[in-house]
């Protein structure tokens, strides 16, 4: 494909303040860097919301609500607002946002994993900004983050019926098969639009080997019934497994929530700055950045007038 969807996923929930002075955490921040982002070439937006006094990973309705109306007053960026949202979060905190806003396209963790972040703590960080980050980040050694069959089945019955589309996020093998399941259960429907998440740690690692051993599998299973997209995490990663995606014919997802540097030891200043760098990459390579009324058509979304926001 010559087009390209690029994807800004704007602040996450494992980067933390401490980390970064660059990462936006109240709603106004957040959406004005969204808008941003898209202005640079992004066609969509992941969204995760934080307590705009501490930074905390957030559910409040209410901070989504100013996030997504307020971008979508300004641009016709596609919207995707996440599913996985924050550590210890229930389901239901994780899809109320589905349910009330009926976005066009949520993201969907595909298995349980071990999710950790601590190597931050033991080799990075030297001065905390809030409290709650140091015990956070530490307890992420004894973390599992759980995206069980229960789960998967009750936020895809609910995607269905607000007819927001999934991007199933895969970070490893067996979350192809996964996959696979609720496609023959009927629980998830083609095309699939998928996002192989590689570089966390307990999730496949940021390597060219990696990538081709998931796109190989997810073309046995699934022939040309899906398309894909591809996050590295971290530097200089984000922008390698950017570019391998690019001459395997997927999508790419940049950001400060997988993120933080523009180049070595630099850290970015927006995501519109990790969007610009992504979409030089991409004309360096002979492709273009998709607008969003592209990805819409790509993607087969219901289009920004049949959300509720």
């Amino acid at each position: 494909m010559k087009k390209i969807i690029l994807t800004a996923a704007i602040t996450g929930a494992a980067t933390f303040p401490s980390q970064s002075p660059y990462i936006p955490i109240t709603p106004k921040q957040i959406a004005d860097e969204a808008v941003d982002a898209c202005k640079a070439g992004a066609a969509v937006v992941h969204i995760h919301a934080r307590n705009p006094e501490d930074g905390r990973p957030s559910a409040s309705i209410d901070h989504y609500r100013e996030i997504v109306s307020s971008i979508k007053s300004r641009c016709d960026v596609v919207i995707c607002i996440t599913t996985g949202a924050g550590a210890g979060m229930t389901i239901e905190e994780r899809t109320a946002t589905i349910s009330l806003f009926k976005p066009e396209l949520a993201s969907l963790n595909m298995g349980s994993i071990n999710f950790s972040m601590h190597p931050a703590v033991f080799s990075r960080i030297k001065e905390w900004k809030f409290e709650w980050e140091k015990a956070w980040v530490e307890s992420s050694l004894d973390f599992i983050f759980p995206n069980t069959f229960a789960s998967l089945e009750k936020i895809t019955t609910i995607m269905n019926q607000n007819d927001t589309k999934p991007e199933l996020e895969i970070y490893d093998t067996s979350h192809l098969y996964n996959t696979q399941f609720l496609v023959q259960q009927g629980f998830l429907k083609y095309p699939l639009h998928m996002q192989f998440v590689l570089g966390v740690l307990g999730g496949a690692q940021a390597t060219g080997y990696d990538l081709v051993n998931l796109k190989n599998t997810a073309d046995r299973l699934f022939g040309d019934r899906y398309t894909w997209s591809v996050i590295g995490t971290g530097w200089p990663y984000e922008f390698r497994m950017g570019a391998v995606a690019l001459t395997l014919g997927g999508h790419v997802r940049v950001g400060l929530e997988d993120n933080l540097f523009i180049s070595k030891g630099e850290l970015a200043r927006s995501n519109a700055q990790l969007v610009e760098k992504m979409r030089h990459i991409c004309e360096d390579l002979g492709k273009e950045a998709a607008t969003p009324a592209e990805a819409r058509e790509f993607l087969q979304l219901k289009g920004l007038d049949k959300v509720a926001f």
